[in-house]
């Protein structure tokens, strides 16, 4: 009797057991809620932005070589000038004035050399009789040579005057449109040390640059040809494109901090762009397309202690080793997989390749580590090259911790620094 009641109450045992720690398994795991994504199958581009500033290709600064009061203008704001036009003249009273005196002095050195040159023919005669001697020659000779240099200096000074008067007269160097005035009928303008700027052209708006400034870390990407987009301020809802034509290779430092300027050419066809405008550039310096790709988080992940005592990791272990047959430890941080060849970098930045670790969820909830390689990251994605992963998979990028005062903030903030599972308190 006691032996039949103990053949049926064994299965019993047996069930309730098995019932006890599918419970004591199900409720550890209703602990941990996880954030999740799938990997996908896309395109992935990797650019640099920069702000710079649109201007045109060609603007020139017309100036004034004499000084003067302005008399007349013939060109305003937005006028379309031509080469050779005139676009404002200044008083010539006095430079007239100059000219007129300038033509006398000429007059009165001329007169001045012919008086010399009788002098000098005078004395050569008396010298051949004898009459005069060497030093008498030779005095009128300097004198006529210096009333001849005389003569060609006043000349030099009427031409100046000339040009002077011609310079009175402002006209366009290029042809194209006044983007800038500065200054009004009756201005006096003073070219004693600097030609003022009168009016800015620019040459052709239809065609533009903008000026940017890349930072040094970014500007080893940067090459001529690059495809850009940019907008500007006025319409934010408008992408504007152009193309890297020239990296200048002088820095410019401000406060320590070193940028490099970057020229990028852009069509303005319908005019909308103006010089002066804020453009904030993105250069495309990277762009794959169908690639694998997961989000830039899930390489980041690290199961904590906790979900390892959960048993809610699968972890890999290394062969026994050594005589005594223990077990090794999974390793510190990498859950094992340093001695695949896979390292525990991040998402990768740009073109730089490195390893990295995604846990993937299966259907039982179980996360298992899977190495993998990456390749081009948006800071939003990263590109898998290289792993057992493909488009569908779940994995993991978190863990929303249920309660938060009592767990830490680093079982819900994925840049929080984790402890990692497998250091000591892996399964043995």
């Amino acid at each position: 009797m006691k032996r039949r009641t103990l053949i049926i109450a064994m299965p019993c045992v047996v069930i309730l057991l098995a019932a006890a720690g599918l419970y004591l398994r199900n409720g550890k795991s209703d602990d941990f809620q996880f954030r999740t994504d799938t990997v996908k199958q896309g395109n992935i581009s990797v650019v640099v932005t920069a702000t710079g500033t649109l201007s045109a290709v060609i603007t020139v600064q017309v100036g004034s070589q004499v000084s003067g009061n302005i008399e007349k203008l013939y060109a305003d704001f937005n006028s379309r000038v031509r080469r050779g036009q005139i676009v404002a003249e200044l008083d010539t009273t006095f430079l007239k004035a100059a000219l007129n005196e300038a033509e006398a002095n000429v007059q009165r050195a001329k007169v001045q050399l012919a008086d010399a040159k009788r002098n000098l023919d005078r004395t050569t005669v008396l010298f051949t009789k004898n009459l005069v001697a060497q030093l008498d020659l030779d005095a009128a000779r300097t004198t006529y040579e210096a009333a001849s240099a005389t003569v060609k200096q006043m000349q030099a000074q009427m031409d100046r005057a000339r040009v002077n008067i011609d310079y009175a007269t402002i006209r366009s160097p290029i042809d194209g449109v006044v983007i800038s005035r500065n200054v009004d009928v009756g201005q006096t303008v003073a070219a004693s040390l600097q030609a003022p700027v009168l009016f800015s052209i620019a040459n052709d708006l239809t065609k533009m640059q903008v000026q940017a400034s890349v930072d040094e870390a970014d500007i080893g990407r940067i090459s001529v040809g690059l495809p850009v987009t940019f907008t500007v301020d006025a319409y934010p809802n408008e992408m504007f494109t152009g193309t890297v034509s020239q990296v200048r290779l002088a820095p410019v430092i401000v406060q320590n901090v070193v940028n490099y300027t970057v020229i990028i050419d852009v069509p303005n066809k319908d005019l909308k762009l103006m010089p002066g405008m804020t453009a904030n550039v993105s250069v495309l310096v990277a762009e794959r397309d169908s690639v694998v790709k997961v989000p830039a988080l899930a390489l980041t992940f690290r199961p904590t202690q906790s979900l390892i005592d959960a048993g809610l990791v699968n972890l890999p272990h290394r062969p026994d080793s050594g005589s005594n047959g223990n077990r090794s430890r999974p390793d510190r941080g990498g859950m094992g997989m340093q001695g695949r060849g896979f390292g525990q970098g991040g998402p990768g930045q740009g073109q730089r390749r490195q390893g990295g670790i995604l846990w993937v969820m299966d259907s039982k909830g179980t996360l298992n580590p899977v190495p993998v390689r990456t390749g081009l990251s948006d800071g939003t994605s990263t590109e898998i090259v290289a792993g057992n992963v493909k488009p569908g998979d779940k994995v993991v990028l978190g863990v929303i911790d249920p309660n938060p005062t009592a767990q830490g903030p680093s079982q819900n903030n994925p840049f929080a620094p984790q402890r990692m599972g497998g250091g000591g308190g892996g399964r043995r």
